[in-house]
């Protein structure tokens, strides 16, 4: 048969083609591989015998074979997701090679002339008797396999290894994409999981230290002379940046979690937000001598956000000013709101960044370029957090610069939170932190 799509031959009946095109409709639209398969378990056993179907990978330069996903009407599934073998002990290199699929059509039969085959002594222990195993190719590269089988012998026929492999051809495309979105959520997972397992697990014994550290430049632990003095003060502060950008990437693991929200509440953005954050990155700000210029309204910045989440964002937005900042250069904080819209800006007198660097900013685990700054402590996950949390707010953040005399990074959000009666909007009022 073609290899290309075409429509299915004449000989096919009306039913198994109507099958054969309703897996070429469906199986496009599955957004895992869970799903595709589920789908085609079901839709096609009435016209291909099949109490099993799964499906395997080849991984590791094609060297190994990997299950991924079997699904059945029994239990248990003993060779299910996680078998893996080295291609070379399997009896799949047949399969690799042809075009056609391979029938065993008495598995006891096959295990009995084959005893060293794990894969197949599984299936005999779940109760397989016959099987189809097909190739599974996008644009002449094959990546992995499509097995039906059925717990009977002599299942299968030349017709039905006609239909499985239209099926498998059919179906590889939407299988290959659902494979390699299931591993990007897998990776992402693992990712966030360690990123706050790490950060979770250097916190506790970070802030000991710095805690340690004070204790004995307050003479707690005796007189220090100058020398252990100086020693003990660089140890402290580099344990303390330790500990911000720990605090950077339990921000980081936070956000990416799908289940973060922004829980807005009615606030003062001046005593919830500014002054909380102001507490956090003052120490920094009188290491680099840093003048700060607040620019803010006088008296409550009514607004609705999430004071938390907005406390980071500040936080990140005045450390990196601070830390770029040219020593004794001016920090300028303003804060404002207009109409509806919360509008925040930070700015430094320092280098900035060149209009090209611009895109980057955001990014995550991005850093600039410029040689300038080299050198500057950052994790290159600040920004990339700001722009995330500003985004659950409803809002957006950017950045400009004169390289060279200063940058400014702001945000906008909106400001209250409107709920409707009886036909009328009405403002949340302020509350003031205690």
């Amino acid at each position: 048969m073609s290899r290309s799509g075409a429509p299915p031959p004449p000989f096919l009946a009306p039913r198994e083609a109507k099958v054969l095109d309703l897996v070429n409709r469906k199986v496009a639209a599955g957004r895992s591989l869970e799903e595709v398969l589920d789908f085609l378990f079901r839709a096609t056993r009435d016209v291909c015998p099949c109490d099993r179907i799964g499906v395997a990978f080849l991984e590791e330069d094609g060297q190994r074979v990997v299950a991924r996903r079997a699904v059945a009407d029994y239990e248990p599934v003993l060779l299910g997701a996680g078998w893996s073998e080295d291609l070379a002990a399997t009896s799949l290199g047949p399969v690799l090679a042809s075009e056609m699929p391979r029938v065993l059509d008495d598995l006891p039969a096959y295990l009995s002339a084959r005893p060293s085959s794990r894969a197949s002594r599984l299936l005999v222990d779940e109760g397989v008797r016959s099987s189809l195993t097909a190739r599974l190719e996008v644009e002449g590269r094959v990546f992995g396999f499509l097995f039906r089988s059925a717990r009977r012998v002599r299942a299968y026929d030349a017709r039905q290894a006609f239909l499985h492999l239209a099926v498998s051809e059919r179906l590889a495309q939407a299988v290959e994409k659902a494979w390699l979105l299931d591993r990007l959520a897998e990776a992402s997972a693992a990712y966030v999981e360690m990123l706050g397992f790490v950060s979770h697990e250097l916190k506790a014994p970070l802030a000991s230290l710095v805690m340690d550290g004070e204790a004995v430049l307050g003479g707690y632990a005796g007189d220090v002379d100058e020398a252990a003095r100086a020693a003990v003060e660089r140890m402290t502060r580099r344990a303390s940046y330790l500990g911000r950008l720990v605090k950077e990437y339990l921000d980081l693991a936070r956000v990416e979690e799908h289940d973060l929200v922004a829980r807005r509440v009615p606030c003062d953005f001046v005593a919830d937000v500014v002054e909380p954050a102001l507490d956090v990155v003052r120490t920094l700000l009188e290491e680099r001598s840093g003048r700060l210029v607040r620019d803010l309204a006088s008296g409550p910045l009514p607004v609705s956000v999430d004071p938390e989440l907005m406390t980071v964002v500040l936080v990140n937005l005045l450390g990196n000013a601070a830390k770029y900042a040219r020593e004794g250069g001016e920090v300028r904080l303003s804060a404002r709101r207009e109409g509806d819209s919360l509008r925040v800006a930070v700015r430094n007198e320092g280098p900035g960044f060149r209009p090209e660097e611009r895109a980057r900013l955001f990014r995550r685990f991005s850093r600039l370029a410029d040689p300038e700054l080299a050198g500057r402590p950052g994790s290159g996950v600040g920004l990339y957090t700001c722009r995330r949390i500003v985004a659950l707010h409803g809002g957006r953040i950017d950045a400009e610069s004169e390289p060279g005399c200063w940058a400014e990074f702001r945000f906008e959000v909106p400001a209250s939170l409107r709920t409707v009666e009886a036909g009328e909007e009405r403002s949340e009022p302020v509350r003031s932190r205690p």
